[in-house]
């Protein structure tokens, strides 16, 4: 612990009552990594059979992306949002601790930053439910998917660029070790990166390649 009673960076960070996690990193970290692996292959078996089989692996991938932001922003991130004491609480549940070890990584969690809460909260509830509502459209094939997929792709690229842009101009300098700025900060977050981008790419293919279909029909 550090000088102020708590693991986090900066160490004069002020956390009233901080109480100490409870569970071990494993014990936190494997059920959230099992149960993302659990959902991300069920949806990748469950989307091989949809439509006659007709959806691309591309289409596939897509759907096991949405499916794990919708149900992480809205069953693991959404106690964050509404939990404004769980760095203090005297019973601290999963969710609790979660957001503990997490906060090793980046300590604006555990010191309620409202920047990132904003930015969390905007993500739990619109592009939380609108992840879910992306994995039926494709599912269903519907004409919308794609702009939908377009649309919350540009959400999440803006948002990760808020995100690391507001660490660096407050000073970057949120982890407790080199071990958290490159397991947590840097590689939890890196697929938020490189998925929005490689969507809203291929959304945008789609797109063009509709509009241009339609032009064609019209001559």
């Amino acid at each position: 612990m550090g000088g102020h009673g708590h693991p986090y960076s900066p160490a004069e960070l002020d956390l009233p009552g901080f109480v100490p996690q409870r569970l071990s990193q494993v014990e936190v970290v494997a059920p959230f990594v099992g149960t993302s692996l659990l959902l991300v292959l069920s949806v990748w078996l469950i989307s091989g059979r949809c439509r006659g089989g007709r959806l691309s692996k591309t289409d596939r991938l897509a759907m096991c992306w949405w499916a794990f932001i919708g149900v992480t922003h809205i069953v693991f991130v959404g106690p964050l949002v509404f939990t404004p004491d769980f760095v203090s609480k005297k019973n601290p549940n999963y969710f609790d601790d979660l957001f503990k070890e997490f906060s090793k990584g980046d300590s604006r969690y555990a010191a309620r930053n409202t920047a990132v809460l904003a930015y969390e909260a905007i993500m739990v509830g619109l592009i939380g439910p609108a992840a879910l509502l992306a994995v039926y459209a494709s599912a269903s094939m519907k004409s919308y998917s794609h702009i939908l997929e377009f649309a919350i792709g540009l959400v999440q690229v803006y948002g990760i660029l808020f995100y690391f842009v507001t660490a660096y101009l407050a000073g970057f300098n949120f982890w407790a070790s080199s071990f958290y700025f490159w397991v947590y900060f840097i590689g939890a977050n890196s697929p938020w990166v490189v998925m929005p981008l490689f969507i809203v790419t291929r959304s945008w293919k789609k797109i063009s390649e509709a509009f241009g279909a339609k032009k064609v029909k019209a001559r």
